[in-house]
């Protein structure tokens, strides 16, 4: 019969205790970084594209179909937030760079690559989660 010494024992149970405190670590931080923030809000979302393409954005930036951001009236330009598409559950992150939507019910643009991935390319308009990130 074969024993470890109660050294390994104790080296093997200490290594298991620190990865599934890492696990659960890591697990407390994706869940919180998924819960709603306080001031996510539900609304409509339309996209816009190419007619825009290479123009000025709000921020002084130019406009790139292809990037991932949008237009909110009042959100801090600059400021990060992930659009969940609530038909498909598909989400992205966003930087605001403009000011809008000037349609009324709406309550962001989003660029042609976020609405590619969100999935409301072919719909044009969703109802979404807005949700801003610190």
């Amino acid at each position: 019969m074969h024993t470890e010494p109660s050294w390994a024992r104790g080296a093997l149970l200490s290594c298991l205790i620190a990865i599934a405190g890492a696990i659960g670590l890591s697990a407390a931080l994706a869940r919180a970084d998924q819960e709603p923030r306080i001031n996510a809000k539900v609304g409509k979302a339309s996209w816009y594209g190419h007619e825009f393409g290479n123009r000025r954005t709000a921020n002084g930036d130019r406009f790139d179909p292809k990037d991932l951001t949008g237009a909110h009236r009042t959100l801090p330009l600059g400021s990060r937030v992930r659009v969940t598409n609530l038909r498909n559950g598909r989400s992205v992150l966003l930087t605001i760079t403009d000011r809008g939507p000037f349609r009324r019910l709406r309550e962001i643009d989003v660029s042609l690559g976020a609405a590619r991935l969100l999935g409301m390319v072919q719909s044009g308009i969703e109802r979404v989660l807005i949700e801003p990130l610190s």
